[in-house]
């Protein structure tokens, strides 16, 4: 039967048929329902903390890295940190410097007498050249009870005066104890006893992905955390820290960062931060922890590494490259693209332009084979090298030196 109303047909059967389907239906939803919220109450745990843990114990084994172990809840990190900055120290750091005579002292619209007066004009004056104070900060982390705090080189090698500031604002004068410009640590002394240590892990194993935790004073912030991951390992960095093995992460890391640790999700120091890329975002690095635990040692018990030194800037040979300077097509080598005025090699008559292509007798052809060469060997040790200059080969002896910086303040 078919009824009219208000323009719109309307199948009385059809209606009937559908409103019993749909309360049906509605029946075995609620039944079945009924059945998974029985066993969901029955066989998942009502801590919620617990969910997580059970979802990835139902995983495949393969291949999985233990995470039923970690203590891993909303409160990790604030545990973690809250430890692990009892450890952490500030460094400020003075030194003193002189501003040469400027031929821009007495220009009448000086920048300096515009922008902060005469009286702060570091350029004005006749009793020129001036002497001003540089500030600096970073961080470090304390390694012994005794008041033995490991930081970055950088951050103390210039410094007259060190300031260590603890978690619990008393500071102490500092004194470096030795430094390592190869792997860019330093050890510093403060006379304090019965202080807090850091836990140093170990960066073997360390995967990309894996929580990072970077704690420090970036731009006078003491004692700020910033959580990321481990972005990559095994960077290679020009300038500071070049010839080691890098860890990358993006946990925040700015100026002030500077030889503060970076931790694992236990609370474990796993590198010193060291680095960061300006250019980018996040782009962070650190000093693996075990190198920097070798380098401690070192310095604790010699107060400096004695670490071989040729004082040479080089680069691989390519066809383009080679054309460029007129060598052959098929040149073996390494170029020599600058060389250290009174390095050793300086000293031995090594020139800018000169091709590498032997040292003790066995043939390189990559500026990495010639630093492994080099780095088997002591300062004082002799090297022959074969030169080629202007198409001519040359044999030339070279005493290595020890690498500059190495030595205490």
């Amino acid at each position: 039967m078919t009824m009219k109303k208000n323009n719109f047909m309307v199948r009385k059967d059809s209606a009937q048929t559908s409103t019993t389907t749909l309360i049906a239906s509605f029946l075995v939803g609620l039944i079945v329902g009924g059945i998974c919220f029985w066993a969901g109450h029955q066989f998942w745990p009502q801590n919620s903390a617990n969910k997580a843990t059970n979802i990835i114990s139902s995983l495949p084994r393969k291949n999985q890295p233990d995470i039923e172990r970690l203590p891993f809840g909303e409160t990790t990190i604030a545990d973690i940190a809250s430890k692990a900055v009892e450890s952490v120290v500030n460094i400020d750091t003075s030194s003193s410097i002189t501003i040469a005579n400027s031929p821009f002292s007495n220009h009448p619209l000086n920048e300096f007498d515009f922008f902060f007066g005469p009286s702060m004009n570091p350029f004005q004056g006749p009793s020129l050249p001036r002497k001003f104070e540089q500030r600096g900060a970073g961080s470090g982390i304390i390694i012994r009870s005794d008041g033995y705090i490991l930081t970055n080189n950088h951050v103390v090698q210039k410094a007259d005066n060190i300031k260590v500031t603890l978690n619990n604002n008393s500071s102490f004068q500092g004194k470096v104890i030795g430094r390592d410009a190869f792997t860019d640590l330093a050890l510093v002394k403060i006379e304090a006893n019965n202080l807090p240590v850091a836990r140093l892990g170990s960066s073997k194993g360390l995967r990309p992905g894996d929580w990072a935790i970077a704690i420090g004073s970036p731009l006078g912030l003491s004692h700020t955390v910033t959580l990321g991951i481990i972005s990559a390992i095994g960077r290679s960095l020009g300038g500071v820290a070049s010839s080691i093995e890098l860890i990358q992460t993006d946990a925040a890391i700015n100026p002030g960062n500077s030889g503060g640790p970076l931790l694992n999700i236990h609370g474990e120091v796993i590198g010193l931060n060291v680095a960061i890329r300006g250019d980018g975002q996040n782009i962070g690095f650190a000093i693996p922890i075990d190198i920097a635990k070798t380098t401690s040692e070192e310095l604790l018990a010699h107060g400096s590494i004695a670490r071989p030194y040729l004082g040479i800037y080089m680069q691989d040979i390519n066809d383009e490259l080679a054309q460029s300077l007129g060598l052959a097509a098929n040149t073996k080598g390494v170029i020599i693209a600058h060389v250290g005025p009174n390095s050793p090699a300086d000293k031995a008559g090594i020139n800018q332009g000169d091709v590498i292509q032997k040292i003790d007798g066995k043939s390189v052809t990559e500026s990495k084979e010639v630093q492994k060469i080099i780095r088997s060997h002591k300062p004082g040790e002799k090297l022959n090298m074969l030169i080629l200059r202007d198409n001519t080969l040359s044999a030339i002896p070279v005493t290595l030196g020890n690498h500059p910086g190495q030595s205490v303040k």
